[in-house]
């Protein structure tokens, strides 16, 4: 089938190859969830002089206001208007003729400007205009022949509810059915795009999460990757942790394309570990990626400072968000788009905690991260998770998300107090493919970095 872009190469996707062309696609959702920047978003993606684009606005949207506010997007080009692109109205023919009047208006319309793709906006206003439900299907029917017999795509915008579907006779005749939503979960707000309906074709199903930006809807599709067992694909090497002594307690390192859970309670040094693993890497030329959630850029400045490193390394790239306002699947998606640009064999996020409190949905928090897990063992990528634990002394716990099933390697630090003063321990809980040490030992944070000291008895510690 022949496609028609959305404007954006992830919608894109997400549809199968992008909206099928010469056909009716019904964009439905709640007012201010961006079915008017996505229709004229795929109005300018498509339009060209030998076919325009028509916009055709009824009795929700002024004619004037969609002008005026489409010209705040980036893709808005005004040197188009009158060339490629044609905006009208049709709220003067519904209120003087009725249904009639308004096929009077698009036959005049597509006579005059011959256009390839024709958004009518709002298309669920026309419905009050019928005198019954005959009335509104015949028109339907007859609206939709014309579309069919001159080839034009076709884009129908509506405030449809979701339980409309069943007895809204458009939904029938439309081809496609895309549904955007926002869902509120505590204090955030985030917006989900989904395909309802896709007549011919294959989708990504789910709810894709979106933005909107000056440059329309930007889409982050719904990770959700198959088990790859091993293949050719995998790297079979060892990497550095960055500790020497503990390359030794691991059998020389992590496997090359492993995730590694970093856990332990609040000042332990997890951090820092990861920071050892990214510029360990980066000195021999390595390139890494650090996320941080915790810290600024200036904070952490300071601190990879104390042992000689710094963020401007060429190596090591820096991603630095605030928890605040973060949407877990565009972390994802970036964290892998600056893998491509970078080249990167290493990722750190740090931490954990802060994409659980961030994520509405625990369930879709564990496909992510283990989508992402699962993309990166492939590219022989490996990861390292940050994740701070409750306790301060004798964690008993890990990740309430179940990471250490998705780890290779559980790295536990903990707190122990001896007599008046404190130690930190560090002990390895497991490593696939490793014949590791079980020893508990002593580690050091100096100037020099991360140093491992003689086992601890934590027995004797804790009596």
């Amino acid at each position: 089938m022949e496609r028609l872009t959305t404007g954006n190469p992830r919608l894109d996707e997400v549809v199968g190859g992008g909206l099928v062309r010469d056909a009716i696609t019904l964009v439905v959702g709640a007012p201010g969830t961006g079915k008017t920047i996505l229709a004229d978003q795929c109005l300018f993606a498509n339009a060209t002089p030998e076919r325009p684009g028509l916009y055709l606005s009824t009795v929700s949207e002024p004619f004037d206001k969609l002008l005026r506010f489409g010209q705040s997007l980036e893709f808005f080009d005004t040197a188009r208007l009158g060339r490629s692109v044609f905006y009208d109205d049709l709220g003067h023919a519904v209120h003087r003729d009725g249904l009639s009047g308004v096929l009077e208006r698009i036959d005049t319309l597509i006579g005059q400007h011959q256009p390839g793709i024709v958004v009518i906006d709002s298309f669920k206003a026309l419905r009050s205009f019928a005198e019954d439900q005959r009335e509104f299907r015949r028109f339907l029917h007859d609206l939709a022949g014309r579309f069919t017999a001159l080839a034009i795509s076709a884009l129908w915008v509506g405030e449809y509810e979701p339980d409309e579907a069943t007895d809204s006779p458009e939904f029938a005749v439309a081809d496609a059915v895309i549904g955007l939503v926002t869902k509120r979960t505590a204090e955030r707000s985030i917006r989900y795009l989904g395909v309802r309906k896709l007549r011919g074709s294959d989708f990504l199903s789910g709810d894709h999460v979106y933005r909107i930006t000056a440059g329309g809807l930007v889409v982050f599709p719904r990770l959700a990757d198959l088990h790859e067992p091993s293949g050719d694909s995998f790297v079979d090497a060892r990497v550095s942790t960055g500790i020497g002594a503990l390359d030794d307690a691991l059998e020389h390192g992590y496997w090359a394309g492993s995730t590694t859970l970093i856990a332990g309670p609040s000042g332990a040094g997890k951090t820092l570990m990861g920071l050892h693993f990214v510029f360990c890497a980066a000195e021999r030329g390595e390139p890494g990626i650090f996320v941080t959630l915790q810290e600024n850029r200036r904070q952490l400045a300071r601190v990879v400072g104390r042992f000689g490193w710094t963020l401007d390394h060429p190596d090591v790239t820096l991603m630095d968000r605030s928890p605040v306002d973060i949407y877990i699947d565009e972390l994802i998606y970036d964290v892998l788009d600056r893998i491509d640009a970078t080249g990167a064999r290493r990722v750190v996020i740090d931490s954990l905690n802060d994409l659980i409190v961030a994520a509405p949905d625990p369930m879709r928090l564990r496909e992510l991260l283990y989508s992402l897990v699962q993309r990166c063992a492939r590219l022989g990528v490996s990861v390292m998770f940050t994740y701070e634990t409750m306790e301060l002394f004798r964690v008993s716990r890990l990740s309430e998300l179940g990471m250490s099933h998705i780890a290779d390697n559980v790295i536990l630090l903990q707190h122990v107090q001896d007599g008046s003063l404190m130690r930190r321990a560090l002990s390895v809980l497991k490593s696939r493919g490793s014949n590791n040490s079980a020893l508990v030992s002593e580690f050091k944070i100096s100037g020099d970095g991360i140093t491992l000291g003689e086992p601890i008895d934590l027995r004797a510690q804790w009596g």
